[in-house]
């Protein structure tokens, strides 16, 4: 049973659905008050976090719509808004060894694990500038000066994740992205203007994928803001 904290980016579609389940699976147990299951570590770290439980699945059923499936089951716990989990069963760090050893020679997620933390603030640079323009200052120049570890940006980044960005920082981010798919039309120019920042991303999202923007389709945002966007 398991819960992943990091981005279901990394994940494969094997691991993705596998999650999904679960997650539903941790909530009937929960709300049910079933006996199976109730006290693995696993159940037991969900216990009380509703909304943290709500908006996890939120994440996989964006990340899943990205590749082409369709959640129709979800979940409305909603206690302690704003509070996730303060323990964890596998840190950040740690997660992404288990996951490069369980996809060793197997289909390998939308984002790649990152060999260094170059590669890993690079997923993530959009999602924190997001949510914390400072922070993205700082953790950029901190990367670039070789200052961090890819333990600690592992839970950094984890974390600030999980916390709900502006919808101006949403704006910021998401008009920094659609710099890099622009182009990728029939017409010469096309005028988001007028448009909603959910179909901005959404337009994003298909010409990313149709073109193959790999700069894009390795970012942690292109699929979570996407949960601030919609109720879905």
């Amino acid at each position: 049973m398991r819960i992943w904290d990091i981005s279901p980016g990394y994940l494969n579609r094997q691991s993705l659905l596998g999650e999904h389940r679960e997650l539903h699976g941790i909530v009937s147990i929960i709300i049910n008050k079933k006996k199976g299951y109730a006290k693995h570590p696993e159940t037991i770290r969900w216990v009380g976090y509703g909304w943290a439980l709500r908006m996890r699945h939120k994440q996989l059923a964006r990340e899943m719509a990205l590749r082409g499936y369709r959640d129709r089951s979800p979940v409305k716990t909603r206690s302690n808004k704003g509070q996730w989990p303060a323990t964890y069963i596998d840190s950040p760090h740690r997660q992404f060894s288990l996951l490069k050893e369980k996809y060793k020679d197997r289909e390998q997620g939308r984002i790649p694990l990152p060999q260094n933390a170059q590669q890993l603030w690079s997923h993530h640079k959009y999602s924190v500038l997001a949510r914390n323009p400072e922070l993205y200052k700082k953790t950029g120049q901190e990367v670039s000066r070789t200052a961090v570890t890819l333990s600690s940006l592992s839970r950094l980044l984890a974390e600030t994740l999980r916390k709900e960005p502006t919808q101006g920082g949403i704006r910021n981010a998401v008009q920094h992205m659609w710099g890099y798919v622009s182009k990728y039309s029939g017409e010469k120019q096309t005028n988001i203007s007028n448009w909603s920042l959910q179909r901005v991303l959404s337009e994003t999202q298909k010409r990313a994928m149709a073109n193959n923007c790999t700069y894009l389709i390795h970012s942690t945002a292109l699929s979570e803001l996407m949960v601030w966007l919609s109720d879905a």
